[in-house]
């Protein structure tokens, strides 16, 4: 089964989510998440990681991921694996992978002609904030 992960990326005050306009399908033209493929011999978090890096030029001293939760989808035989992090302090971001762009928190993330997904982004945020305090603290 194929290993991928989606990273949640907020700002240093969880006012901002880290986004992309994804530039090829799945999800031509809507926002989604940044992550990736985990590789043969990757753990997850050492994939997550690395996408985060590849993607974004966020490294691991500006953040730390706590992992989520998991989808699994076996009719498509493959999992995806949640991260969530606030960022340190601020970061330049950049990638060529898709357009970046932070979101504010006050947008509609169930909407599926805006956001990639099935609507899972939605669920993703409201998990984040309904345990924000338990692995967000300073």
């Amino acid at each position: 089964m194929q290993g991928y992960n989606v990273l949640m990326i907020y700002n240093k005050d969880m006012a901002r989510l880290l986004m992309c306009k994804r530039l090829k399908n799945p999800y031509e033209g809507l926002s989604n998440l940044v992550g990736g493929k985990i590789e043969n011999g990757e753990t997850g978090i050492e994939a997550a990681y690395r996408e985060l890096f590849e993607e974004t030029s966020i490294s691991k001293e500006d953040v730390t991921l706590h992992h989520l939760m998991d989808y699994k989808y076996y009719l498509h035989h493959c999992y995806v694996e949640v991260y969530v992090g606030r960022l340190k302090r601020d970061v330049l971001v950049s990638g060529d992978e898709n357009e970046l762009y932070w979101s504010d928190l006050d947008q509609d993330f169930f909407d599926m002609t805006l956001f990639a997904g099935e609507g899972n982004i939605g669920h993703m945020i409201e998990q984040v904030k309904m345990s924000k305090g338990l692995f967000l603290t300073d």
